[in-house]
């Protein structure tokens, strides 16, 4: 199931890639919802390569699912792989300079089942489309509004 949707930011393409890629805040904001986040690489510097192993609830049962970092291109696209329990899933940020002070960030998922249950997840989702698509356009809209405004005040 592929989802993908687009926001424009108010923001340079520098600021909204750091903003992207701050890892470490993304490590953070997972905790305080209630995930068990551990960074598996010895990289020193963000890159492919860079790799984490969470732990979290969804649905009521408790998921393991291990994350790394395929590409990562400055100032353009971030692209990581996720797998978990009969879940592979590809995530793709893609910004693009519209202007100076304006950014198009792409963003899209493609999950794939690899197993009979995640195959009927899948397919539940899948007929609920509409709403879920909704419900993920939402959320990244949110996540756009929330960084442009951390970057308008940041100066």
């Amino acid at each position: 199931m592929k989802m993908a949707t687009r926001e424009d930011i108010a923001a340079p393409i520098e600021a909204v890639f750091e903003q992207i890629s701050d890892f470490d805040g993304f490590e953070r904001a997972a905790m305080r919802r209630g995930a068990e986040v551990v960074r598996t690489d010895t990289l020193s510097a963000p890159g492919p390569g860079m790799s984490w192993r969470a732990g979290f609830d969804y649905r009521g049962k408790a998921r393991k699912a291990n994350i790394e970092l395929s590409d990562y291109e400055v100032p353009e696209r971030v692209r990581a792989r996720v797998q978990s329990t009969g879940i592979e899933m590809e995530v793709v940020v893609e910004l693009v300079a519209m202007s100076r002070s304006r950014t198009r960030m792409n963003l899209t998922l493609d999950a794939r089942p690899r197993t009979i249950p995640a195959r009927l997840m899948i397919q539940s989702l899948k007929l609920a489309r509409q709403s879920v698509l909704k419900r993920f356009r939402r959320r990244v809209a949110d996540y756009a509004a929330d960084l442009e405004e951390r970057l308008r005040d940041r100066g």
